[in-house]
């Protein structure tokens, strides 16, 4: 009698213990997923559907890396939105907004798997052009600028013309993400200042 007392006391306790190891697991997975979502959140915009300064510096710093390690050509741009402050003015904010998100757009649309785009600042976009000479990303930029000003944003009946003003720099042996943001912001600049 006591062996059966006793098998039925180790069945149970076996039981109660896997239950419990599963209720464990689907807690930890439950975890694992609220991480993951905090991750993405910390590394998105929050008004536009794109990476955000955190996660761009992040990823310029692995580019920086890979291309001291592989000798691999690398380009930054700094993409500039003119004429933000006076559509907000004029038109409120929520058609700034409607042209923020058609930047993004127009420069996600227009980039090649592997390349990034983050929103940097409040008009100012970053763009990762990984495995690109400088002559290839300074036509890349040329053909951001033009592709952004050829499409009118729809401001509720009332159509707008935007422009970016973008600068360029290429990764150099030895960089770091402050000095090469420096450059490229310093081209922007110069570009802006030759208008």
């Amino acid at each position: 009698m006591g062996d059966v007392l006793l098998k039925e006391f180790d069945t149970e306790a076996i039981r109660q213990l896997a239950d419990e190891n599963d209720g464990l697991k689907a807690t930890v997975e439950n975890l694992r997923a609220r991480l993951e979502e905090l991750e993405r959140l910390a590394d998105t915009d929050t008004l536009l559907p794109l990476p955000n300064r955190r996660a761009f510096l992040r990823d310029l710093e692995r580019v920086l890396h890979q291309a001291a390690r592989h000798k691999t050509p690398a380009a930054v741009l700094y993409v500039d939105l003119n004429g933000l402050k006076a559509i907000n003015d004029r038109h409120g904010h929520q058609a700034g907004d409607a042209v923020l998100l058609h930047v993004a757009r127009v420069l996600k649309a227009s980039l090649r798997a592997g390349d990034m785009v983050a929103r940097i600042g409040g008009d100012e976009f970053g763009l990762i052009l990984d495995h690109l000479d400088e002559e290839s990303a300074q036509t890349k930029a040329d053909l951001l600028a033009s592709t952004v000003a050829a499409e009118p944003v729809d401001l509720g009946g009332t159509r707008v013309r935007v422009n970016v003003t973008i600068g360029l720099a290429m990764v150099g042996a030895g960089d770091d993400v402050e000095t090469v943001l420096a450059r490229a912001d310093a081209a922007m600049y110069a570009q802006r200042s030759e208008r």
